[in-house]
Order: C-alpha cells, then sequence, then structure tokens
C-alpha cells in the first residue's frame, strides 16, 4: 500500500495547472485570510529574524505574498511538479522538493513557518510528528501560521477532498498538539466555510517560546 505522502504527491502531480488557476487569487475574495497572513508576516518582522518557510508551498502565490510583506521567504514542497510550477512563476524565489516530516532546515533557523491547508491530508496519528518538526526549525520567539479545516465535532473527520482524503479538525484538539509540540497559541480565528462542506476556516498563530 502506498504511504499517504506518496498518493499526496502523485495527487497533487495531476492537477498543477488547474490548482495553480484556481488559487492564484483566492485570498482577494478572502479578507480574513489575507489579514490573518498580514499579522503573521508583520510579527515575523518584528521577531528580527524575517526568514520563513512556506510549508506545502504549492504553486508558490502564498511564497510571493510573504515576500511582498517584507519576509525572506522560500517554499518547499511533496509535489516535484508544483515545485518546477512555482520556480516558473517566481523565478525570483527559492522552492525545493521536501517532505514536512523531515525539513531541510536547521534547527532554530527561522523566524515563521506557514502551513496553509497543508497538514490537512495528514493521518491524525502523524500529525505530532509533523508539528514537532515545524517547532524544531523555528528560533526562539518564532511564529507558525497554520491553517486547516476545522470543526465542531470531538474528533478529527476523515472527507474526501477534491484532490485526495483530507481531515478536519476541532480547533481545541489541534491547539493542544501544538502545545505537545512546545509551542504557545496566541491567537486563533474560525469562520464560516468558503465551501459546500461545512467544516470551518481555522487559522491559528503559535510562537516558539523565547529564551528566558
Amino acid at each position: 500500500m502506498l504511504k499517504h505522502q506518496e498518493r499526496t504527491r502523485a495527487a497533487y502531480d495531476g492537477v498543477v495547472e488547474l490548482y495553480a488557476s484556481m488559487f492564484a487569487d483566492r485570498l482577494e475574495t478572502r479578507p480574513l485570510t489575507r489579514n490573518m497572513i498580514a499579522t503573521f508576516a508583520e510579527l515575523v518582522r518584528d521577531t528580527g529574524n524575517p526568514r520563513t518557510a512556506d510549508v506545502g508551498c504549492g504553486p508558490g502565490h502564498l511564497t510571493a505574498l510573504l515576500r511582498d510583506l517584507g519576509l525572506d521567504a522560500f517554499g518547499l514542497d511533496l509535489s516535484p511538479a508544483m515545485v518546477a510550477h512555482a520556480r516558473r512563476a517566481h523565478p525570483e524565489l527559492r522552492f525545493d522538493e521536501a517532505r514536512m516530516e523531515a525539513l531541510p532546515v536547521g534547527d532554530g533557523a527561522l523566524g515563521g513557518v506557514l502551513a496553509h491547508y497543508s497538514t490537512i491530508h495528514t493521518p491524525p496519528a502523524e500529525l505530532p510528528a509533523l508539528l514537532a518538526e515545524q517547532a524544531r526549525v523555528l528560533a526562539p520567539g518564532g511564529l507558525l501560521l497554520v491553517s486547516f479545516f476545522g470543526t465542531e465535532d470531538p474528533e478529527p473527520i476523515r472527507f474526501d477532498h477534491k484532490v485526495t482524503p483530507a481531515y478536519s479538525w476541532p480547533v481545541t484538539r489541534f491547539t493542544d498538539l501544538l502545545a505537545e509540540a512546545g509551542l504557545t497559541t496566541t491567537a486563533r480565528l474560525l469562520h464560516d466555510p468558503a465551501s459546500p462542506r461545512g467544516f470551518l476556516d481555522a487559522h491559528v498563530l503559535a510562537r516558539r517560546p523565547p529564551v528566558t
């Protein structure tokens, strides 16, 4: 049986152009999401370390937005076809293939990590290790902004995402996992769904505690 990462890679490799065309301008109609990312960028700049990874960057549109917001941003994605598209679309930026469970970044190197709906395909049993890896690469005081499908049910829900199976999460359960990874949640934004699935759009901002 294929591991979920291999299934996810193959699925996204097959929809690159469609995905890129659907999401390139999506934030223009999502002011809450757009402003949460802008807040994240401002707080990362305030740390003095603007180096930021867009993990699960897809076609690179949010990596470019982070650059425009003053961050030294680069993109990482599991899908080689997505990385190739991002390099063509944004040749001035760096994009590399990588798994979120094994980021090619040194310990404590980054001021920020953006995970915009890129953790949604990770099975619940594997999510703690993924979040721990994102915490590992953050410098003390660094920030993680993770966005995902939220649910008011008490347990994660597996559903048929248009590309490959995904999971929605109770926000409190998700923030508990962030705490286990050593991160402190500083803000949560939940808003009405933009899709007919009925899940909430959830954005959680968390910080690696500074050294005292």
